[in-house]
């Protein structure tokens, strides 16, 4: 891909100013823009308009964009906002990472840097890999460095993912780059996440020597040597790699590591052994033959060059296959995949008469043993506290993954009865301690839990028994510190606990216990009296912001947007770029919270304000959650302006944040 050129007839997007060009591809250009609202310098990836009319090239545009969106790691280059332009073209902007990709660096010999780079590249491919995506195009290239000096995996366009549209399948066709493709991806065989760690292998041993492994002048040669050529030997000073080296890049995919969590433990591993044997050391240099090329890194091969070359490979696969080797029929082959204890995902057979392209649906379930890893990590996880964090590396979603691979074994229903025991504990201790937002999270994967074993709803209705007591020990706790403005916040917070009418009165009768404080001024009529004059706030996008990146709150769903459906909340509100513009699509619960926080950060309350406090105000910039609640279970709440109740849980594009301040 060429960078930094100008174009003199950059793409019009609105909320977007285009500096210059810093990428171009077959199917797309990338240029360096500035985001207006924000002022921040962005990266968009534009769909070339000959592109848009050829469906592969579309499909894969499409399949980029929706993998990414799925994929929010710390890692991977994530996607700000996707849209189109004012030509009707695809676009979607991600961050701008200036410090260059890992191909222009020299980390030769410097042991440490290169499993610096390692380890969170495999963190992101185990993150990826979980989740049903097989990046398939890993290479110095799509590494690329953040302000922090911090790798991010990169270009996901031509990635597999379970639930990709069948009629991209490619059938016979190696896509990715031949300088790293493992064999099985080389022959267009079928491939899982294995292919992903056999490329990073590849991409281990370049930055240790600063070249390839294996070097020639055509993508042809290149693959067959990735095919037939054993794994070449690395230096003396470098010789305990080679065990890494080798599993990495084995060529029958059985014979690698499992995942990339058992790749990253052999790595720690290679390095307390290693000793002081793991600094940084010399590495001859080497000196090709006279008819060798090196390869650019990368594999810099024409996508025609790759297709061809993938051809004449498939073909020198099935020759070996009819002569007793490697092949879908070989013994040794299906020993191995019958065998195989691994978390992996094998992909489906080319369905027939799929249209040439180059993603196939990863909908096959994977063997009962590889779910032996994820109950030891979910084990390893809850002895430590981790039950929803971190991303990744959590109970959670270790016992979601040994579930979806075979929910009858024996180990994964003792693990579903601890976790929910977990769950349990973890939200009864965050309510005694006044935290009602995490005991609402734990409470809500608790039930989530408990409605995938088939739970009768026993299980639930003693957990709420135990979340009442907690909410009325803390309630009691609060009364005898006589802490009022707590007290309602505690109660305000904790309405999805859905309190009977008999334990509702009596914690409305602790909270009437408190006192309300004395006015510092002359007694008048109080903000809610009939014509009392309140104080009442907009809230903008800036404020919202810092309560948000303060408690680390998550977005509430605010409807899809964007060309390819993508996911709307109060940091994508459409027309309302500008910062400091009023918030919209946050929840009543989310307003609730915000005016807890506020609450606590400036010494003064915060509250939704009623219907009646509204009608007084002449000019509304944007409707309201009210104090009015349409149900029991407040799970309906009234907005201002708006004659029937809204969900909620929600966010809506045109309903912000209006709060009263009391004096």
């Amino acid at each position: 891909m060429s960078s930094d050129r100008t174009d003199a007839h950059p793409p019009q997007i609105d909320g977007y100013r285009i500096a210059r060009v810093i990428g171009h591809g077959g199917m797309s250009t990338v240029y360096l823009a500035e985001q207006a609202s924000l002022g921040r310098k962005v990266a968009l990836k534009v769909m070339l308009p000959e592109a848009l009319a050829d469906e592969v090239s579309r499909g894969r545009f499409e399949n980029e964009a929706r993998t990414i969106a799925r994929l929010q790691h710390p890692h991977i280059v994530g996607i700000h906002e996707v849209g189109r332009t004012r030509d009707g073209l695809p676009f979607y902007s991600m961050p701008y990472l200036p410090r260059g990709h890992l191909a222009q660096r020299d980390l030769r010999g410097d042991q440490a840097k290169v499993a610096a780079i390692l380890r969170p590249l495999l963190q992101a491919l185990d993150y990826a890999h979980v989740r049903g995506v097989v990046h398939r195009d890993v290479k110095a290239e799509n590494v690329l460095f953040d302000d922090n000096e911090r790798p991010q995996l990169a270009d996901f366009g031509i990635a597999l993912r379970r639930g990709s549209n069948p009629r991209l399948t490619s059938t016979g066709l190696a896509v990715g780059s031949t300088a790293y493709m493992p064999p099985e991806q080389a022959r267009g065989g079928d491939v899982d996440r294995r292919a992903d760690l056999y490329s990073l292998g590849v991409l281990a041993w370049e930055m240790l020597l600063g070249r390839l492994p294996y070097n020639a002048g055509d993508a042809l040669s290149m693959a067959m040597m990735h095919t037939q050529d054993p794994i070449p030997r690395l230096p003396a000073v470098l010789r305990h790699w080679q065990g890494f080296i080798d599993k990495a890049m084995a060529k029958k995919p059985d014979q690698r590591f499992s995942s990339a969590n058992d790749m990253m433990s052999a790595l720690d591993e290679l390095e307390r052994r290693s000793g002081r044997a793991f600094g940084k050391v010399e590495v001859p240099a080497r000196v090709l033959p006279g008819n060798a090329k090196p390869v650019a890194q990368g594999g810099g091969w024409t996508p025609v060059a790759v297709a061809l070359a993938a051809l004449l490979v498939v073909g020198f696969g099935i020759a070996r296959w009819k002569d007793g080797g490697e092949g879908p029929n070989a013994p040794a082959a299906q020993t191995a995949d019958a065998t195989n204890a691994g978390s992996i995902d094998p992909l489906p057979a080319p369905q027939a008469g799929a249209q040439t392209g180059v993603l196939t649906a990863i909908d096959t379930p994977i063997e009962s043993g590889a779910g032996v890893a994820y109950i030891a990590n979910a084990e390893q996880q809850l002895q430590a506290g981790q039950l929803l964090a971190p991303a990744n590396a959590n109970a959670w979603d270790s016992w979601d993954a040994a579930w979806r691979i075979d929910s009858t074994m024996p180990q994964v229903q003792m693990l579903t009865a601890r976790l929910f025991d977990a769950l349990a504990e973890a939200s009864e201790r965050a309510l005694r301690t006044g935290d009602a937002t995490a005991a609402r999270d734990t409470f809500r994967r608790a039930q989530q839990l408990d409605a995938r074993r088939g739970g009768d709803g026993s299980a639930i209705a003693l957990l709420r028994l135990r979340l009442h007591a907690a909410l009325d020990a803390r309630m009691s706790a609060l009364v005898a510190k006589s802490d009022r403005s707590a007290a309602e916040s505690l109660l305000a917070a904790s309405r999805w606990l859905e309190l009977d009418a008999v334990r509702a009165r009596a914690m409305q009768g602790k909270l009437a216990a408190i006192a309300r404080p004395a006015p510092a001024t002359t007694p008048g009529p109080t903000p809610t009296s009939p014509g009392a004059k309140v104080e009442l706030l907009t809230v903008s996008r800036t404020e919202y912001a810092r309560f948000a990146a303060a408690t680390a709150r998550a977005s509430a769903a605010c409807g899809r947007t964007g060309l390819f459906g993508g996911r709307r909340d109060w940091t994508t509100p459409g027309d309302r770029k500008s910062a400091g513009e009023p918030v919209v699509c946050v929840s009543a619960s989310d307003a609730q919270a915000y005016a807890a926080w506020r609450s606590t950060q400036e010494q003064r309350r915060y509250r939704l304000p009623s219907a009646g406090e509204l009608k007084a105000q002449a000019t509304m910039p944007v409707s309201g959650w009210l104090t009015l609640c349409a149900d029991r279970a407040c799970s309906r709440r009234m907005v201002s302006g708006q004659p029937r109740p809204l969900d909620a849980g929600r966010g809506y594009i045109n309903v912000g944040m209006r709060l009263v301040r009391e004096r």
